[in-house]
């Protein structure tokens, strides 16, 4: 049995300009990987396409997997790039219709088994996780499948579910993802500019779920709970890569690395009692921050800590998280900060409720925080969202698919307007790096992370072509 992974790209929401943000923050897809690691060490034959990392035009595309003769190919979408895979698929179908089509991740467990309904080309989909239910279905030769569990099919002509797929108790049981399959792993990718030390470097994910209830995250793959690799597999897989690909910086991108106080203590201390030279990030919850714990990280590598702070608005954040006053977050931050680590600001504009006054909170917020960099995204309520049940009542939602990718304001609060929207996001972004304590920061870059300044140097053209559409 041989499996071909396609990781569909989507649409470029830069229109007719490059795609810069795959030129300087491409990430190795670790969902399809770890399905195809699993498969492999089962003894199956596996080929993984990233479009990110190796686009190409659609007929070419589907011509290269064709000719590859694979048993199956299996899709792994979000929201924005469901659409783009569907169309690989229905071509696929076409031309070679004995071939199997199965479709997950993101999209497919957040909409469902009515995707089998309207879009026929697809076979199977697997909702949750796919490790084990893709290998289960694999090694039945697609035969009895109402039998495994997390299958979507069709039983007289409708999407029906076999029933749900139990979580993977053991993280440690799985093999590390299959980034040797990566055929440009890992030259061709990168962590965003300036947010690393030395190169090459890449993600992992060392943990799956979350216990929090945020309105606008989706967790219908992993659910609720909240499991971990342990220290030791965390240490063994930085090793291997490390030895094998010579990655020198990692970003753990965990929603909740720090959840679990233990097992980054013990983590921690294997990194610094066996100076292992690689490096990391990570996200953290401001709750979980103390001095001790930022100690901890510094002297083990860490260099930059992510944190999700959404909005500057007390009734806003009330209305869709956990909420921790501003006052403390900017204590938090402070202390991260003097800890002698990077600190970057994850915020989101347009949510349920925002009006322009509770979006200048938020940036004016903003400006007072020892930040050294920011990432704003326009909010987007995907399928499997808590938020996504009752979205039209608050505003004017328009459910594009391809254009739900968090850089396009599909969602509109009452009140507001598509142009104010744009206004606010673009002086969001102008104001908070348009200041000399910003400058001085990335001139800092030039002797910290000289590979993003070569990065920086080598796609100057294309930076410029982006910065003269901008109107930051």
């Amino acid at each position: 049995m041989k499996a071909l992974f396609v990781h569909p790209h989507g649409r470029n929401w830069l229109g007719n300009l490059k795609d810069i943000s795959s030129i300087f923050n491409l990430m190795p897809p670790l969902g399809m990987m770890s399905i195809a690691a699993y498969l492999e060490a089962k003894g199956m034959e596996v080929e993984l396409m990233d479009c990110y990392a190796r686009p190409m035009p659609t007929p070419e595309l589907v011509a290269h997997i064709i000719g590859s003769k694979p048993d199956v190919v299996g899709f792994s979408c979000t929201t924005s790039s469901f659409l783009e895979g569907y169309g690989i698929a229905h071509s696929i179908k076409e031309q070679a219709p004995e071939i199997k089509i199965v479709f997950g991740g993101a999209h497919a467990c957040s909409v469902g088994v009515s995707l089998l309904d309207t879009f026929p080309a697809i076979d199977y989909l697997i909702i949750g996780e796919g490790e084990v239910t893709f290998y289960e279905l694999l090694a039945a030769n697609f035969s009895g499948v109402e039998h495994i569990p997390g299958i979507g099919h069709r039983r007289d002509g409708k999407g029906v579910l076999s029933g749900n797929r139990q979580h993977i108790a053991d993280l440690d049981s799985l093999p590390f993802p299959a980034y040797h399959r990566l055929g440009q792993f890992p030259g061709r990718y990168n962590l965003p500019l300036f947010s690393y030390p030395a190169a090459p470097n890449t993600s992992i994910i060392s943990s799956r779920g979350c216990p929090y209830h945020c309105s606008y995250c989706d967790r219908s793959v992993f659910s609720r709970g909240f499991r971990f690799n342990s220290p030791g597999y965390i240490f063994e897989h930085l090793k291997y890569l490390h030895r094998d690909f010579g990655i020198r910086h990692v970003f753990f991108y965990d929603d909740l690395f720090t959840f679990d106080r233990s097992r980054v203590e013990e983590l921690c201390r294997l990194l610094v009692d066996n100076r292992l030279p690689v490096t990391y990030n990570c996200i953290a919850r401001l709750e979980h921050v103390d001095e001790e714990l930022v100690g901890l990280l510094k002297k083990s590598g860490c260099w930059q800590v992510n944190f999700g702070i959404e909005s500057g608005d007390p009734e806003v954040l009330k209305k869709h998280r956990k909420y921790m006053a501003l006052d403390a977050v900017h204590q938090k931050l402070k202390m991260v900060k003097a800890g002698g680590m990077r600190v970057k600001g994850l915020f989101m504009v347009g949510l349920p409720g925002e009006d322009e006054a509770a979006i200048r909170r938020t940036i004016d917020y903003a400006l007072t925080l020892p930040l050294d960099e920011i990432n704003v995204t326009k909010f987007t309520p995907f399928p499997g969202a808590p938020i996504y049940e009752n979205i039209c009542q608050q505003g004017e939602f328009r459910e594009d698919w391809p254009d739900m990718n968090c850089m396009n304001f599909v969602f509109i609060p009452h009140g507001m307007t598509l142009e104010q929207m744009e206004n606010l996001y673009n002086e969001f972004i102008r104001r908070f790096y348009h200041r000399s304590r910003i400058h001085w920061g990335y001139t800092k870059m030039l002797w910290k992370s000289p590979h993003s300044i070569k990065m920086f140097l080598r796609n100057l053209p294309e930076i410029l072509r982006f910065e003269m559409k901008q109107k930051w």
